[in-house]
């Protein structure tokens, strides 16, 4: 299992602009964009403002136990923004030494062991694994192999043979997309490494939240701090006959590294179509629109 070690505790902003060449008259919205309260993670204060004020506006959880907030604006406007705003406290990890020994083939899920984490063995639809992805992971799941020294090779595999840049890809993109043209973002090499775990049956979910902006003394700072980023984590079986949940260990393929207490978790899903920090349906005759997203995570004394 993981234990907490000392915290850190951060204020995160993350703000959304939508702007629009004509009056939307009406806009429904859903966003995950509340921090989750974890072993190792502490929602202590969050609230999202939206302007223009929505006329209704809910609050409820999805099948994964994430937060999701509802709004709808009937207000005419040009400009929609939407501020999400926490204040999280997250431990450093300190990692059980029984976790490092397992072997990856005893790591899959089955019903008597870890019957929730079985869903995340699951190929998407359409399909995303592919003969091209199955080749690429067995060379890092090799036979009587621990599992996390399996996912730290991965991990440091995707970091070094793809490159982080921006507009490689879209939301829209496959894996295989990504896979062939050997680029994209933080998104895509979370899923990128999720369809390599699911392809040989292990658990992966496809994790979205924050990194800190501003790196502890002596660490790098890390790729995808002021921005949504994403990772993975891969399932572990419990260590004994009363532990049949498990547990989840992060890792981040962008940074190459396994996740530590910069990481701030607000949702996780199979992929990222199941946890978008915004999604939503307008009314308008408007022909253009335009984005802009930014977001701050900030250490604040605890």
């Amino acid at each position: 299992m993981i234990v907490g070690g000392a915290a850190r505790r951060y204020r995160v902003e993350h703000r959304t602009t939508y702007s629009y060449s004509g009056e939307v008259i009406s806009s429904y919205g859903r966003a995950f964009l509340t921090p989750r309260d974890l072993p190792g993670q502490r929602l202590l204060a969050h609230d999202i403002h939206i302007e223009p004020a929505p006329s209704d506006r809910s609050v409820g959880a999805d099948v994964y136990g994430n937060t999701t907030s509802f709004f709808h604006v009937t207000t005419q406007h040009r400009i929609l923004a939407v501020t999400g705003a926490s204040l999280v406290e997250v431990d450093v990890p300190v990692r059980d030494p029984a976790a490092t020994a397992q072997l990856w083939e005893v790591a899959r899920p089955t019903g008597a062991n870890g019957p929730l984490a079985t869903e995340f063995t699951l190929d998407l639809h359409p399909r995303e694994i592919t003969p091209e992805i199955v080749a690429y992971a067995a060379e890092s799941l090799r036979k009587g192999r621990p599992l996390l020294d399996a996912v730290a090779e991965l991990n440091t595999r995707i970091f070094t043979d793809f490159t982080y840049m921006s507009g490689a890809t879209t939301v829209s993109s496959k894996v295989a997309d990504v896979f062939a043209a050997r680029a994209g973002v933080c998104q895509d090499f979370a899923r990128l490494a999720c369809a390599c775990l699911r392809s040989h049956g292990l658990a992966a979910r496809y994790v979205s939240g924050y990194l800190a902006t501003d790196p502890p003394p002596g660490k790098e700072r890390m790729v995808g701090a002021d921005a949504t980023h994403a990772w993975v984590s891969v399932w572990l079986p419990g260590s004994g006959e009363h532990d049949r949940t498990g547990h989840w260990i992060d890792f981040d393929p962008t940074n190459d590294q396994f996740g530590d207490e910069r990481y701030v978790t607000v949702a996780w899903g199979r992929d990222y179509a199941d946890v978008p920090p915004l999604r939503g349906i307008i009314y308008t005759d408007a022909k253009d629109s335009a984005i802009t997203v930014s977001v701050d995570v900030s250490e604040v004394d605890g």
